[in-house]
């Protein structure tokens, strides 16, 4: 799989195949790399995870383009973009950025009704419909079958609100896009009842859900995709603050013990090879 029309059919694939998928969620290209020589069969970006790398509470549509393109190059898996709310209010501004991450080389990308704004979070039901469906237009007259995502992101911002989540989610869907995705689901009876209302693939977060549900359990609830978000750099940042700890509070370096083997990590970049 070498060019952008190869990996969108077969990214398209992973959605109509039976079972769930899971796409991790790497931040830069080593992170990338050493997913693909695992095996995964598609990676998705993290804004989360771009802004823990840099340092920042948040991060711009252009440094997001920049780390998707990145990942994109790192190996020839299909790439998935987290493009936030698309960095624009206006509906039109904001499917820009859709056709900016096909043009980095993704296959995929999601738009969400998070605004930005602390004070008013979710954009008004209407408005995220229209922000759907500008980018549903600009998808299907792109070259190749980009997978857009729409996300209601209620439960992230306070808004536990279980119908309205439905009704957004069924709006998106009728509006064109071609997954849906509510983050902040936990309990499997919640992701059931939003799985059930839908009829096009749903993607659901780990980062945010009951940590002893498994993929099988996932599937059989209607789940065909899962991600896990920002959940694996929050991970690596909390090994790195306990090596840190462990120095600082005992001058100590016994986490040394559980270091990557230099070995495995330069076997796994060398096995993948850019497109």
């Amino acid at each position: 799989m070498t060019n952008q029309l190869d990996k969108a059919t077969a990214f398209r694939a992973l959605h109509e195949r039976p079972g769930a998928f899971i796409i991790p969620n790497p931040w830069d290209a080593g992170t990338a790399k050493l997913l693909a020589a695992m095996g995964f069969e598609a990676l998705a970006t993290t804004s989360l995870g771009v802004a823990n790398m840099l340092g920042s509470s948040g991060v711009s549509l252009d440094v997001i383009l920049a780390n998707a393109r990145a990942i994109v190059e790192a190996t020839d898996l299909p790439v998935s973009v987290d493009l936030e709310n698309c960095g624009a209010d206006e509906p039109k501004r904001a499917a820009e950025a859709i056709l900016r991450a096909a043009e980095a080389g993704a296959v995929g990308g999601s738009i969400e009704d998070f605004s930005g704004d602390r004070d008013r979070p979710i954009y008004d039901f209407s408005h995220a419909v229209e922000r759907v469906q500008a980018a549903v237009e600009v998808t299907r007259a792109l070259p190749i079958p980009f997978t857009l995502t729409a996300r209601a992101e209620n439960f992230l911002h306070g808004r536990k609100d279980i119908d309205d989540t439905i009704r957004r989610l069924q709006a998106f869907e009728a509006a064109g896009a071609d997954v849906l995705y509510a983050p902040g689901l936990y309990d499997l009876a919640t992701i059931r009842t939003v799985v059930s209302s839908l009829s096009k693939p749903f993607n659901h977060v780990m980062g945010f859900a009951d940590p002893t549900l498994t993929v099988g359990r996932l599937s059989t609830a209607g789940v065909k995709r899962i991600s896990v978000g920002g959940a694996m750099s929050r991970y690596a940042l909390a090994a790195f603050l306990n090596c840190a700890r462990e120095m600082k509070d005992k001058e100590s370096f016994t986490y040394v013990r559980d270091m990557a083997p230099v070995g495995e990590l330069r076997e796994a970049f060398a096995a993948v090879s850019p497109p």
